[in-house]
């Protein structure tokens, strides 16, 4: 098997991974689209926006909520995909024994110091969710939809230099949502 087929198979592996993981579940848009259009949504902005051809990034994003919101393991994770695809999946998931203030405080907290290839999940995955609060919002109020898009930009400063292709994305479409919330 070549470099390039190696590297379109595990990225393959993944999104058929993430879509049984994430089979039963829906997203909390008003269109309750199948939950597996996320990570497909981000890994997929950034290949075409971001310009990112890693695999290994690329699986992360396809995988970056199974450990959080499914009964996936980071064990699991590694057996299958090795231990850097399932640390970048680590990085990026909450803890769910916290309060959601405390996971919100503390997703805050680590976003400077993720890996470079965490940092182009969190920011692919922030720009989709800020996105969506507009084209498939979930049934929030206007004031939490708009304090979410305060939290997506903390998260986003706080990442720093990551891509600027991605960087420009999330600014335009951060902007763009605030303006026809408001």
């Amino acid at each position: 098997m070549t470099r390039k087929n190696s590297e379109v198979s595990l990225i393959l592996s993944a999104a058929r991974f993430a879509a049984e993981k994430h089979r039963k579940q829906l997203r909390k848009g008003a269109d309750a689209t199948p939950y597996i259009n996320h990570p497909l949504e981000v890994a997929e902005r950034i290949a075409r926006i971001g310009g990112v051809d890693d695999a290994g990034v690329l699986a992360a994003a396809l995988l970056h909520d199974t450990i959080e919101d499914t009964e996936t393991t980071r064990e699991e994770l590694e057996a299958a995909f090795g231990a850097s695809i399932a640390g970048m999946v680590a990085e990026l998931s909450d803890d769910r024994a916290l309060s959601k203030d405390a996971r919100k405080r503390q997703e805050i907290a680590k976003a400077p110091g993720l890996s470079a290839g965490a940092k182009l999940v969190k920011l692919a995955d922030k720009t989709c969710n800020v996105r969506d609060t507009l084209v498939n919002p979930p049934d929030w109020p206007l004031q939490r939809k708009l304090d979410y898009l305060d939290f997506a930009e903390r998260i986003a400063t706080g990442l720093g230099r990551v891509n600027p292709a991605l960087e420009a994305d999330f600014a335009t479409i951060l902007a763009d949502t605030r303006l026809k919330l408001t």
